[in-house]
Parts: structure tokens; sequence; C-alpha cells
């Protein structure tokens, strides 16, 4: 897992509504749930020790006083928001020699200013986009799959065997940031499959609310994989069934993976968001945002799934700022698309102009009232 940080120099004005103060969690711990970096910035992010007491100096026999310091402030006290943060989970076949990283979910998580409510939308890996030209791996530019940025960017020249995760980030970024609009991002991750798989076994299992029948391509009851004939998988399948349902790592993983169900890539990405409210649900009902030592096995526990790289601001940061968003102040947003090509061939996928559309409102700070007048985009929990 590869993580990239960039400090954000401007944001976008929207009001702050008011809600009910809740239950906190840092900021670092919201990436960390889709991108498994929490460790760092958690330790640091429970309430403030009070200052030690100074007895009075006075000579005289008096009950000794204790001056009031100024308080330390939290870190990430000055940051306001608004925030934004980008999200891949990618498929790195490590066993593959120069196996160059795909990403089959990018999500873009937005904070307003005041930071006390975020909402969350995936980007179809098939959604046909403009790649920049990219001089680091020598890609030219090209229109074509958004899954695709990521490989191209993680190219290496003269070096083919050994892709480069941080390059694929950094393109994928850049082709998210000229689609949609949005400048640029507060902070970046990536999470392998082996990473979100360690993440969920590593706090023990998440419960997920199953909305709709999920078949697996890939596993057998048991987790063991099934045995790949030519293209296709055979034996016995993994079924999901409607309701509610806990899952260990493999689960999670493997249904979060399922595109071959009623919505296809679509209700794919409604289920990795899904599973991300879970897995925060689960960290914050385990108290391990207060907890630096059972994070700290947490980290552990994903050993080479994670890596992280700060480009500006500290993790520890916007932790702190974050400190105090509301556990249910997450909503997830799905927006439509459909499939476009000539004939018969297919060439990817493409937003249907209500999705355009929120993109707008997100930037100018009128999502609120935008999805007030289209509630069918807001994912029901």
């Amino acid at each position: 897992m590869v993580m990239n940080w960039w400090r954000r120099s401007d944001g976008i004005a929207r009001p702050r509504p008011t809600r009910a103060p809740a239950r906190g969690l840092c900021a670092a711990l919201l990436v960390a749930t889709l991108a498994a970096v929490t460790a760092p910035a958690l330790a640091g992010c429970g309430p403030d020790r009070p200052a030690a007491a100074t007895p009075s100096a006075a000579p005289t026999p008096v009950t000794p006083t204790t001056p009031t310091q100024s308080p330390t402030p939290r870190p990430g006290a000055g940051i306001t928001g608004p925030l934004t943060f980008l999200l891949a989970g990618v498929d790195t076949r490590v066993s593959v020699p120069g196996w160059e990283p795909h990403s089959d979910a990018v999500l873009v998580l937005w904070l307003p200013s005041g930071l006390d409510h975020a909402y969350l939308f995936s980007l179809p890996r098939d959604l046909v986009v403009d790649i920049p030209a990219y001089p680091a791996a020598k890609f030219p530019g090209e229109r074509t799959k958004l899954t695709h940025a990521m490989s191209y960017g993680s190219r290496v020249p003269g070096n083919s065997k050994q892709p480069d995760v941080r390059q694929g980030y950094d393109l994928l970024a850049k082709t998210v940031s000229r689609y949609t609009k949005i400048p640029h991002f507060d902070a970046g991750a990536v999470l392998t499959f082996g990473g979100l798989t360690k993440l969920v076994d590593a706090v023990g299992g998440v419960d997920l609310t199953i909305d709709q029948k999920v078949v697996s391509i890939h596993r057998r009851p048991d987790g063991k994989m099934r045995t790949r004939v030519g293209s296709n998988y055979v034996g016995p399948q993994m079924v999901y069934k409607p309701g509610r349902m806990h899952l260990v790592g493999w689960q999670a993983l493997d249904y979060a993976r399922q595109r071959y169900t009623a919505g296809g890539d679509y209700a794919r990405q409604r289920h990795q968001q899904q599973l991300i409210r879970a897995i925060i649900a689960k960290v914050l009902d385990a108290g391990l945002a207060s907890d630096p030592d059972r994070l700290d096995q947490v980290v552990r526990a994903l050993g080479d799934a994670l890596t992280y790289v700060d480009g500006g601001q500290r993790i520890i940061d916007f932790a702190g700022a974050l400190a105090t968003l509301p556990r249910d102040a997450i909503t997830l947003i799905s927006l439509p698309g459909h499939g476009v090509g000539s004939g018969s061939s297919y060439r990817g996928e493409k937003l249907e102009p209500v999705g355009d559309k929120f993109l707008a409102a997100l930037r100018d700070g009128t999502v609120d009232s935008f999805l007030a007048d289209h509630p069918e985009l807001v994912v029901k929990k």
C-alpha cells in the first residue's frame, strides 16, 4: 500500500450545517479504513493531557497554588476544511513479476468547511477519461479507461519488472483531478487487495448489511479459491445472501470485488462504499480510535501492505482536524452511468448528466441543496 499526501492551499466555501455531536474519528482513520493508514495519526489523537501542576514559589506557609497554563492546541486545530481525499483499491499481483497495478476502485471523500460531515462517491473503473501525458513513465497521454491511469503511470523506463505504484497513483490523481475539476487532493492512498484482507481481519471482521444476493466468481464457501479452467472458474461458490452478515477478511474482499451481479460495476461500487462505512463503524465500536497500542497491532498485522509518504501536511494534523467527525456522518453517493462504444464494441463507461451536475455542485458548495433535489443519488443505509 502506498500513500501520497498533498497540502491544500485553497478550498471551496460552503455553509456548515448543524449536527448533533457524536463519537469522533481521526482523519487518518478515514483514510485508513479505505487505505489502511491508521497508527501514526491515531497515536496522538486522544484528548489533551492536563498540564502538570506547578507549586507556588511563595516563601510564606500558605497553601500552594497551581497556576493555569495555556493549553497546547490539539494537532490540526488550524485545519478547517474543506478537505478532499482520493483513494484507490489496487489489484497488485505480487506473484507475477512486472505486474502493473490496476485501480479496481477509485473513490473520492470530500468534507466541507467545518469538517462535521462527509460525502463518499466512486468513479467507475472503466470510465472513459483523458489521461494526461506523464513524462516520468514516458506515457504520451491517451483517452481510455480510468483504471489504466494507475498502470501507465507506474511504468519505470528501463525497469519493466518493478513498476512504481507511487508514480501510478500520481498519474491517477492528475487524471481524476482533470475529470472532476477538483484542483488537487489533500491526501491520497492506495490499498492492495491483500491489505484490505489484513485490515478487516486485524479489527476482528466487520458487520455488513448485504443488500442483494451476490454469488462469488472467485471463492468457494470455505474461502479457498475456485479452480480456474481457461478463462472460467469451476466448483462450489460462496454465496452472500441478503441480510445482516459478519464478514472476515477474505469474505469482505470477495464481496467487494464481485461485479457480475444485478447492477454490475455500479452495484460493486455501492458495496465497496458500504464496506468502508462498516469498517469505520467497527473501528469506532472497538475503541481503536483511542487505543494506540491496539492500533499498533493493527498496523503490524498489515506488514508490507502499509507504506505511506508524507508530502506536506502531517498525518497527525489531519487526524486532529477530524477528531470530532460524527461516526454516522459519511453520506454515500451513487453516480449512475452507462456503457459507451460503437456497435457491439464496448469502450467503457460514461456518467449520466446528473453525475456531472453533482460534481459541479460539489465544487461550488451547493451539494446539500442539490442532493435534496436528487435524493435518488444517496445510498440508503
